[in-house]
């Protein structure tokens, strides 16, 4: 299944199924409020989620409406926890090597994760309004999860079994601000804006054989201003997600709703290129002993799609974003 949510002027917005070729949507008010209401009734709504589903891709729904993805907010507007893994180790050895770090203890072995804001979650085509370019503009083109209710201590194999939909996200970064809360050793606060969504939110049979091992195996496809950024696979992601909301849930249980992120999608392969600026230029100070690529300037304009790997349109739909000034 294949989930929005059209903003309506409410917190949480009006949830639809959209079709396969997203195409269509169907309203389902009768069954779910919102995304975050079917979600906190997984058990007792999914069949008839399912049905709704099924009748929609038939043809057969007579009060299915164009599905416009310029019309919608994120999956879920809001949602009780946004954890945000580095799942792509790669990203972090860059990083490391880049600025001559020592290592973080236990890196390879235990997933690093913060808490990002959950409550203002942006759509995908949404204007993203900051304060200033002086503050290290930054896109970062990640997969994610959204879980059912998920028990403390859970293991990687049952915390995979509570993950319910999918989906693809940009977390916005300010890099400027980033390295002075790092050191306060007390996390991310205004170093991360508010994070945004594409349109779909969809179940994890949607992804087909790229749906693997608790990873979503695809290229994600980034445009900066129009020219190829990068398009780095899902597939080299080091942790899975199960291994990742296991991680999340090990000393306090989770609630219907939480999303968990990769973090940046990041290839060993130079040529696949990057899904962050900031990778980019740490790149670019290894090989070229320089940096050479600036941060976004207000009118800046980023795009991502993860593609199956015949061509087709991911299942998620585009993100579609200009970043502006506030106000």
């Amino acid at each position: 299944m294949k989930f929005a949510t059209l903003k309506d002027g409410t917190l949480d917005g009006r949830l639809v199924i959209v079709s396969r070729d997203g195409a269509r949507a169907l309203p389902v008010p009768h069954i779910a409020t919102s995304l975050l209401d079917a979600l906190q009734r997984w058990d007792a709504v999914h069949g008839r989620l399912q049905q709704a589903s099924d009748t929609l891709n038939a043809g057969a729904a007579a009060a299915a409406i164009t599905f416009e993805p310029h019309a919608c907010a994120a999956p879920l507007p809001r949602s009780p926890q946004w954890l945000d893994g580095s799942a792509f180790l790669n990203h972090g050895r860059l990083m490391e090597q880049a600025f001559n770090t020592p290592p973080i203890p236990d890196f390879d072995t235990v997933p690093v994760m913060y808490q990002g804001a959950s409550d203002d979650f942006l759509g995908p085509c949404d204007d993203v309004p900051l304060p200033s370019e002086a503050d290290g503009i930054d896109f970062e083109g990640e997969f994610g999860v959204v879980c059912g209710p998920v028990p403390m201590a859970a293991t990687p194999a049952q915390a995979l079994a509570c993950v319910r939909l999918v989906v693809q996200v940009n977390d916005w970064s300010l890099r400027a601000l980033g390295p002075h809360e790092m050191k306060t050793g007390f996390g991310f606060l205004q170093a991360k804006p508010s994070t945004a969504f594409a349109p779909l939110a969809v179940t994890p049979d949607e992804l087909g054989d790229a749906w693997r091992d608790g990873r979503v195996c695809l290229p994600l496809h980034v445009l900066w201003n129009g020219e190829r950024f990068g398009q780095p696979h899902g597939g080299e992601m080091n942790f899975s997600f199960g291994h990742l909301v296991a991680h999340a849930a090990r000393t306090r249980r989770l609630s219907a709703g939480c999303i968990v992120g990769s973090g940046t999608v990041s290839n060993v392969a130079r040529s696949a290129g990057s899904a962050c600026i900031a990778e980019r230029r740490v790149i670019e100070k290894i090989d070229l002993g320089e940096i050479r690529t600036g941060f976004m300037r207000f009118g800046d304009r980023v795009c991502m799609q993860a593609r199956f790997e015949d061509g087709r349109d991911g299942p998620f739909g585009v993100i579609d974003q200009r970043v502006v000034r506030p106000g």
